[in-house]
């Protein structure tokens, strides 16, 4: 399950962590004590959505690059 970017996804971050978005829009986590980053809230355990599909001009034509919540790449073929 994800959910969507508000503030109180924000006001929830344990008091280590902070957060960063991607040049692509994918926001992640930053657990300054640990020095580890995830796509995971560290609290919910959820991803937020934040519309991180993505057209390339380096696709053939009708392919769009994706990420799963994880941050794995994987390409969705939208002409089938």
């Amino acid at each position: 399950m994800a959910a969507d970017l508000n503030l109180e996804w924000i006001c929830s971050l344990p008091r280590s962590w902070t957060y960063g978005i991607t040049r692509g829009g994918r926001v992640f986590f930053i657990n300054e004590e640990a020095k580890s980053t995830t796509w995971l809230h560290p609290v919910t355990g959820e991803a937020v959505v934040t519309g991180h599909r993505r057209q390339s001009t380096d696709l053939p034509t009708g392919w769009e690059e994706a990420y799963t919540f994880e941050g794995a790449r994987y390409y969705i073929n939208c002409i089938s």
